[in-house]
């Protein structure tokens, strides 16, 4: 059989193949929400709260959010042989100051008065990690909002819904909120998981999903 008889048979055999399982490691109910509703099949695998409990960087925000999904991703991947782990890591920056999740309901008021009547930007870095060999692909996707002025009265009375927990910023602009408004960019990305960007960033690394 000539090479190139023995090249097209192994391209259409790659071709027929399952694609790998698809792994998010993240323990975020919004980005799986995202995943299946765009229509993947996948597991979850979060990695150990210590991976974003300890880590430190410098980076300004377009990299601190790539350089923690890849740590993320990172921390999961040696658990699989076959797969490919997907991770994403979401901030909100204002004003050049980085706004991550609020530790309290006190922080949360600290972060929401920061953002009232201002524009912010939320970022979203995502890595994927082929398995095996440890292929990678990374992004970062910026979404440009506008927050309302808020009185101290609209402040309390989110923060007594509790939605503000576990999110960056502390708001999800997914709970129908009629103060903040995108301006510019991608909807998906502030809830956790730019999900229009991920085909792209799979056919990077050879993977594709049917029906995706």
């Amino acid at each position: 059989m000539s090479d190139d008889r023995k090249a097209f048979l192994l391209s259409m055999l790659k071709r027929a193949a399952p694609p790998p399982p698809l792994v998010l490691a993240s323990a975020s109910p919004r980005r799986a929400s995202l995943l299946e509703e765009a229509g993947y099949e996948f597991i979850v695998c979060p990695p150990d709260a210590s991976v974003e409990a300890e880590f430190e960087s410098g980076s300004a925000a377009p990299l601190l959010v790539v350089e923690l999904a890849l740590a993320k991703a990172g921390a999961v991947a040696g658990q699989f042989d076959h797969a490919v782990i997907l991770a994403a890591d979401t901030v909100a920056e204002c004003e050049g100051e980085i706004l991550g999740k609020p530790r309290d309901r006190v922080h949360a008021a600290e972060i929401l008065r920061t953002l009232s009547g201002n524009v912010h930007y939320v970022l979203t870095g995502v890595a994927i990690i082929r398995m095996p060999g440890g292929q990678t692909v990374t992004r970062s996707e910026q979404t440009t909002l506008t927050m309302a002025p808020l009185s101290p009265g609209q402040v309390e009375r989110y923060l007594e819904t509790g939605q503000w927990a576990g999110k960056a910023g502390a708001f999800g602009y997914q709970d129908g909120l009629d103060w903040v408004r995108i301006t510019r960019g991608l909807a998906s990305n502030v809830v956790g998981l730019p999900v229009e960007r991920l085909p792209g960033m799979l056919r990077q690394l050879g993977v594709t999903y049917h029906g995706v």
